[in-house]
């Protein structure tokens, strides 16, 4: 199994690249990660261009949950992928 980081490890980095504080950094993935849970509850997908797309689609007696990857992640992890810049 591939390492992992903790939120805590991932917040310090995200606070780095924001050039602001760990808890202004937590603030906002707390934020996002809560409207993404909002967004899927309303039943709706989401698409982050250069990310990927969440989808949802209405089963029987059930939800499906699926990501597809967009072309950069497609390209870091080998992938068929159309991405030319850099990883």
């Amino acid at each position: 199994m591939a390492e992992r980081i903790e939120k805590k490890e991932f917040v310090r980095r995200l606070a780095e690249r924001m050039q602001t504080d760990e808890a202004t950094a937590a603030r906002w993935l707390d934020g996002v990660l809560e409207e993404m849970c909002q967004t899927f509850r309303s039943g709706c997908g989401l698409t982050l261009p250069g990310f990927g797309g969440f989808y949802l689609a209405r089963k029987r007696d059930s939800w499906a949950f699926k990501f597809n990857p967009g072309q950069k992640l497609r390209a870091l992890f080998g992938w068929s992928s159309t991405y030319r810049g850099s990883l």
